[in-house]
């Protein structure tokens, strides 16, 4: 367990070094000068050099970016361009409407996803199999914006029964939770149907069925058992895709969190609120990622042993 903590540390912050690195170098390939906009529309020369100068930005690429990855190691994240606040700040503000919106999403996810993979899988051919199959084909061919729209023409602006936009009270949450969620559900769908299938395909289903087991109880307790690992490996990472996805739909509906926040920031040309967003969110992935290879252990005690024989 120590040996996987220590791997898992090492590769988290080899990880995010990168990921600062890009960022850090992609924002400043981006054409135009973000203090033009800071000062205004006609700013004079020498305002420029001075709040360039107090900036550090007058210094040579290669100094910033061991300011940058300085500041980064004793988790100082910087100060905004615009508001001259700690980045790190903001993010904390914004980060858990963010959260809500996933947790809710992901919740949608699983109450779709889980129901209707499991009748796909039991009932192998029929009108329900072929209807799983068509909803989860619509849903990944359908993007996450216009899926949005027209959530938004249904129930905001013919049935009026949720708002528009903003970020008030949980009626504000269930148009953006049901976008992410539904979008989500349609991969997972499939993904659990596929996975009951082959693990039915077993010979020790067979086995169990053999010994008079009844179909009820081989079902969840051998195959459904079995098929959870691909099953939360894969809610795993679309928990981390939420993240992303959560860009565009925050920004549909004006949802107040980080999503939003780094649209923000890259329209002002914020370095330092883009690279702090970003880098928060790599981290957010790469900490489900290592709770769901953490929960293999509990799900099958096989690879549990298999660990402590590579060992």
């Amino acid at each position: 367990m120590k040996g996987r903590l220590l791997k898992g540390t090492a590769e988290f912050l080899a990880f995010i070094w990168a990921t600062g690195t890009l960022v850090f170098i992609l924002v400043r390939t981006v054409p135009g000068d973000p203090l033009v906009s800071l000062l205004g529309s006609r700013p004079r020369a020498q305002d420029i050099r001075r709040l360039r100068r107090s900036l550090r930005l007058d210094q040579p690429l290669f100094s910033q970016y061991v300011h940058f990855v300085g500041r980064l190691a004793i988790l100082d994240l910087g100060d905004s361009l615009v508001d001259r606040r700690p980045v790190l700040r903001t993010i904390t503000k914004y980060l858990p409407n963010t959260a809500c919106l996933a947790l809710a999403a992901m919740a949608i996810t699983l109450l779709i996803s889980l129901p209707l993979g499991v009748l796909a899988a039991r009932r192998k051919t029929g009108l329900w199999d072929t209807m799983v199959t068509i909803m989860a084909i619509g849903g990944l061919a359908t993007p996450s914006f216009l899926l949005a729209l027209i959530l938004v023409m249904a129930f905001a602006l013919q049935l009026k029964m949720f708002p528009v936009s903003g970020g008030g009270g949980i009626e504000c949450l269930v148009l953006p939770a049901l976008t992410l969620g539904i979008s989500l559900s349609a991969f997972l769908t499939r993904m659990v149907r596929t996975a009951l299938r082959e693990e039915a395909q077993r010979p020790y289903v067979l086995l169990a069925r053999s010994k008079g087991l009844s179909e009820k109880r081989v079902y969840w307790r051998h195959i459904g058992r079995n098929a959870l690992i691909p099953i939360v490996t894969l809610a795993g990472l679309q928990t981390g895709a939420l993240l992303g996805g959560t860009i565009i739909v925050e920004s549909v509906f004006s949802w107040p969190g980080i999503g939003t926040l780094l649209v923000t920031a890259v329209r002002q040309r914020d370095f330092p609120m883009i690279q702090g967003t970003v880098l928060v969110m790599a981290s957010l992935y790469l900490l489900v990622n290592f709770l769901v290879d953490l929960s293999y252990s509990h799900l099958d005690p096989r690879t549990r042993h298999d660990r402590k024989r590579q060992g």
